[in-house]
């Protein structure tokens, strides 16, 4: 399984535990959440590592685009060597290299942007998730914290009766 999905889970078993009554507190099994939490945690250097991994693809494909350049150019070269006698030739082959360098140079560099638009999405993505999740987790702490509260305050008929007896 991967991040998303284990963020999914921790969002399913929050939005399905158990409300307190008059409230709008929920009970969460604590270890489940924390077991959660913690692979989440083990996770992300994996997602990283993916990213990484990623990053290192797009060097592969630009280096293999730049030796096939290098490969096109030598053929090319050693074409326009055997060709120097006519003059014409020669030149043709001089533009023709030079259009393919170019062309291998803007295939480059098309690739690296996909490659870059590619990664910046599900990094977006990653983090529109992770910041979702840190609501979430803000909301729940929130809930937790209100019902701690609401129990320890005392009730207003008990308050008043004391302070009838008080005068």
């Amino acid at each position: 399984m991967d991040v998303q999905d284990r963020l999914a889970e921790l969002l399913v078993l929050i939005e399905d535990a158990k409300s307190m009554p008059l409230s709008a507190s929920c009970i969460v099994n604590r270890s489940q959440v924390l077991d959660l939490v913690e692979e989440i945690r083990h996770l992300l250097p994996e997602s990283v590592h993916r990213a990484d991994e990623l990053l290192a693809d797009r060097e592969t494909v630009v280096r293999d685009g730049l030796r096939e350049a290098e490969r096109i150019i030598n053929r090319a070269r050693s074409d326009a060597d055997r060709m120097v006698s006519e003059h014409e030739v020669y030149l043709a082959a001089v533009a023709e290299a030079q259009a393919m360098r170019n062309d291998v140079a803007d295939e480059t560099d098309r690739m690296r942007r996909e490659t870059d638009d590619y990664i910046d999405a599900k990094l977006a993505a990653f983090e529109i998730t992770l910041e979702r999740t840190l609501k979430i987790v803000a909301r729940g702490r929130d809930r937790l914290n209100n019902a701690m509260y609401q129990e320890l305050a005392p009730e207003q008929g008990l308050v008043d009766e004391l302070y009838d007896e008080g005068r």
